[in-house]
């Protein structure tokens, strides 16, 4: 018989990732209801036009915010995961890549502005939402990311709910005394963003000496840029819709589909808790997703709490279309219409995450790619044919349906081979205890 202190060390190793994941979930449900709150506030405070101006222009600046770095986020979160002591030596090297990238993001969004924003909002705006974006929150996030590296799950909750609340606050302050012009709210935006980094850094970054150390960073420069470039092509392609229909569309319909995907997005807050801990235990044990029964019983249930949100959600909107204000409910009768665009959504974004666990950055460059070109092409297709906005918000489920079997046939495939040539089917790798 086992032993009372082998019983104890498997309790406690199949406790900890519950407590661990049950953090992360703490974190989300607390973005929830306060994003939820934030989101009501702007919606409404804001014409649905320049609601759709600023959730695009915060989406160009989501995409350039993965330029900035040059992707050496990748290396510090391996480090925080693997090699603590070194989290000083990339932090240094981070704030160099930072300081490079610069001119570079600030190219892109001039770019960015020209194409698709001259005209339609005020530069000033632009600019304020993308820096709030690009340096603020971005770094904010990074501290986030490195307390989830180390496991100090609970911490990056507490940063997460305080990120939220913060701009929740911006947003009720918005609403109350300012003139509810996009200028304005971008101000506030940036402050709020501004304010929730130095807490974060403050209260919750390691405090470690930096030490600059080109020679670990040259032995890391390849899989930074792999990195990058595939978080740009993931959250191009994520937002690409936006920016397509503000094009297409114009502002008023780029508000309408905005406050639509900001409902659906509230449905991933927590599929991106559950990715987290799926990357560091496939970072921890490769083989663990090896066995195809574990991987359909994964993509089923990302696909049944992102229906089941929604579909709450859609619900309670049919029933009460003012409840989320009267600027929400000009989308409330097209929320069911989009039924299942979180499943396929999320799980594109879960099997994206699957490659960068297990270091496929390239292949992930490609098959996000070829994701955003065919997303691209059908969205467009979409708004050219079906130019109801109720018709084409229905074609959205095919739309996200067919990238989904292109993502999952690529994932997966690429997960499987090895040197050139495809592995055998493998075992499930041992669970703790076992």
């Amino acid at each position: 018989m086992l032993s009372r202190r082998v019983w104890t060390q498997r309790f406690k190793g199949n406790l900890s990732p519950i407590v661990d994941y049950a953090w992360l979930m703490s974190g989300s449900a607390g973005r929830l209801v306060l994003s939820l709150a934030y989101f009501v506030c702007v919606a409404n405070g804001l014409s649905v036009g320049d609601f759709g101006l600023f959730a695009t222009a915060s989406a160009t600046g989501i995409v350039l915010s993965r330029l900035a770095g040059f992707g050496f986020v990748s290396p510090l979160y391996r480090v925080a995961t693997q090699r603590r002591r070194l989290i000083g030596t990339y932090t240094a090297g981070l704030l160099a890549a930072v300081a490079l990238s610069l001119p570079f993001v600030a190219l892109a969004a001039l770019g960015f502005y020209l194409a698709i924003f001259e005209g339609e909002m005020a530069p000033a705006a632009f600019v304020l939402i993308v820096l709030s974006e690009v340096l603020f929150w971005r770094m904010t996030e990074v501290v986030i990311i490195v307390n989830n590296g180390m496991g100090r799950f609970g911490r990056g909750a507490l940063l997460v709910i305080a990120g939220s609340g913060l701009k929740a606050l911006a947003a009720l302050a918005f609403v109350g005394f300012g003139d509810r012009s996009l200028v304005s709210w971008a101000v506030a935006y940036l402050v709020s963003n501004a304010i929730c980094l130095v807490l974060a850094v403050v209260t919750s970054y390691p405090r470690q000496r930096l030490r600059w150390r080109p020679d670990l960073y040259r032995a890391r420069w390849r899989d930074s840029i792999s990195v990058a470039g595939a978080e740009i092509v993931f959250y191009l392609q994520s937002e690409m819709d936006k920016l397509l229909v503000l094009s297409l569309g114009g502002p008023q319909t780029a508000g309408i589909y905005a406050i639509l995907m900001r409902l659906v997005d509230l449905t991933a807050l927590p599929v991106r808790s559950f990715n987290t801990m799926i990357v560091q235990k496939i970072m921890r044990s490769p083989q663990w997703l090896a066995a195809w029964r574990i991987r359909w019983s994964m993509e089923a249930g990302i696909a049944a709490v992102s229906t089941l949100g929604i579909l709450v959600l859609g619900t309670i909107l049919h029933v009460f279309p003012t409840a989320l204000g009267r600027n929400v409910a000009d989308a409330a009768p097209l929320v069911l219409s989009a039924l299942l665009v979180p499943a396929f959504r999320n799980l594109v974004e879960y099997e994206s995450e699957l490659l960068y666990a297990r270091g496929r950055t390239t292949v992930r460059v490609l098959i996000l790619s070829m994701v955003g070109v065919i997303k691209g092409g059908l969205l467009v297709l979409l708004l050219r044919v079906m130019p109801s906005e109720a018709d084409w918000i229905v074609g959205l489920n095919g739309l996200f349906l067919t990238l989904w079997i292109v993502s999952a046939a690529s994932t997966y495939a690429a997960f499987d081979w090895t040197r050139g040539r495809r592995r055998p089917s493998l075992s499930p790798a041992p669970q703790p205890g076992e």
